[in-house]
C-alpha cells in the first residue's frame, strides 16, 4: 500500500538523468494542467471535468487500444501517486484485444491539484470515478474496473455503490480492511526483520522522527527491496521513478500516515473495513496478492471467497507491485479473467 514518500528524495535525484517520457511531468505541481501537459494533447489523452463541492477541476486520462466489450479503467495507488508506475500495462494489453485506460485522481501529477484538503475523503473520490466512468462511456457491457493498493480500496467502494454499471472487478494487492493490514505488518513482516533493525524502527516511529535520515536508510535496505519490489535499487524501472517523484506528499500523508508499519494517528483511512461488506458485490471479481507483499496474501485470497463470483490470482515470487517483480504470472491470470468474463457474458 505504500508509495514510499521517502524514497521520493533519491528517485527525484534519477529522475533527472533518466530519458523523457511522454507521461512524465517536469514542470511544478503549482502550474496550471493546461501548463503541464505537451500541446496538442498526445492521442488518446482526453481531459475530463469533474464536478465537486469545492468547484470544477479536469483530471487526466488515456485511452489505449480498442474493443467493444473489453475496456479496463485503471486506478492507481497512493493515494497521491499517478498513473506512472502502471505503464507496464503497455507490455502486455496491446495484442490481447483489451481497451484500457490510463487514469490520473484528482490532486495526482497529470490532473489539476486543488490546495483543498477537503477534497481529500473516499466519498468524494468514488463520485469522481463514476464521473469519469460516464465521461469514457464505459457501461456494464464492457466496464471492467481495476485497482491496484490504494486505488483496491477505491475499486471496492466503488462496487458497494455502483456496481451496475461494472462488468467486471480487479483488487490488485490490496486488503478488505486497513487495520487488518496494520496488524499483518507489524505482527507478521516485523518481526521477520533483524531484531535490532525493528528495534531502531519502532524508536524511530514512536519518537515520529519520520525525517530521520537513519528511518529511510533502514526502510531501504530491509523492508522496501523485500516488500515493495524485489529488485535491486538500482534496476528500479523508470516508470517507477517518475512516479515517486510525482506523488503529491500531501494527500499521501493526510490519507495514508508517514509509516510504514501500518495507518496510525489520524490519517483518513486509518479505520477503513470493507470485510462484511464483500458479499454484497456480486459482479465477477479477481483478487491479486503476492508471496512477498506489504499485504496479506492469505487475507486477499480470503475476499474472493467472500464476494460472490470470486477469483484469487496468486504470485509466488512478487511483492507489492508484482505486476514488475511476477509480471508473467500476474497478466497471465488477470488477462485470462478479463477474457473468460468477456466471453462468459456473451
Amino acid at each position: 500500500m505504500k508509495y514510499l514518500i521517502h524514497a521520493i528524495i533519491i528517485f527525484s535525484l534519477w529522475s533527472c538523468a533518466t530519458e523523457s517520457h511522454p507521461d512524465h511531468i517536469t514542470s511544478s505541481s503549482s502550474d496550471s494542467l493546461q501548463n503541464k501537459l505537451p500541446s496538442p494533447l498526445p492521442e488518446g489523452v482526453q481531459l475530463i471535468p469533474v464536478h465537486t463541492p469545492s468547484g470544477d477541476f479536469q483530471v487526466y486520462t488515456r485511452k489505449v487500444g480498442d474493443h467493444p466489450t473489453r475496456k479496463v479503467l485503471l486506478l492507481h495507488g497512493g493515494p497521491g501517486a499517478t498513473h506512472e508506475y502502471l505503464t507496464i500495462f503497455d507490455s502486455f494489453f496491446p495484442g490481447e484485444e483489451i481497451e484500457y485506460y490510463y487514469y490520473d485522481q484528482l490532486g495526482s501529477a497529470h490532473s489539476d491539484q486543488p490546495d483543498d484538503t477537503s477534497l481529500w475523503k473516499i466519498d468524494r473520490f468514488v463520485d469522481e470515478v463514476e464521473q469519469v466512468r460516464t465521461a469514457l462511456g464505459l457501461n456494464r457491457d464492457n466496464f471492467f474496473l481495476y485497482g491496484q493498493s490504494w486505488g483496491g480500496i477505491l475499486a471496492i467502494e466503488y462496487a458497494l455503490k455502483y456496481q451496475a454499471n461494472l462488468k467486471g472487478l480487479i483488487i490488485s494487492n490490496m486488503m478488505a480492511s486497513c487495520p487488518d493490514y496494520t496488524h499483518y505488518v507489524n505482527h507478521t513482516l516485523g518481526p521477520r526483520l533483524p531484531k535490532e533493525v525493528l528495534a531502531d524502527i519502532r524508536q524511530l516511529e514512536a519518537s515520529e522522527d519520520f525525517d530521520n535520515p537513519k528511518y529511510f536508510d533502514l526502510l531501504l535496505e530491509h523492508y522496501y527491496t523485500a516488500h515493495v519490489l524485489r529488485m535491486p535499487l538500482e534496476e528500479w524501472p523508470e516508470a517507477l521513478t517518475n512516479d515517486f517523484d510525482n506523488t503529491n506528499q500531501d494527500i499521501y500523508v493526510l490519507m495514508q500516515g508517514q509509516s510504514e508499519f501500518g495507518i496510525v494517528g489520524d490519517a483518513r483511512l486509518k479505520n477503513w473495513d470493507r470485510s462484511d461488506e464483500l458479499s454484497q458485490i456480486h459482479v465477477p471479481t479477481l483478487t491479486i496478492g503476492a508471496t512477498f507483499d506489504t499485504m496479506d496474501p492469505a487475507h486477499m485470497e480470503w475476499m474472493a471467497t467472500q464476494v460472490q463470483a470470486g477469483q484469487y490470482l496468486h504470485c509466488p515470487s512478487g511483492s507489492h507491485l508484482a505486476m514488475w517483480d511476477d509480471a508473467e504470472i500476474y497478466f497471465e491470470g488477470l488477462i485470462r479473467f478479463i477474457q473468460s468474463v468477456d466471453k462468459e457474458s456473451k
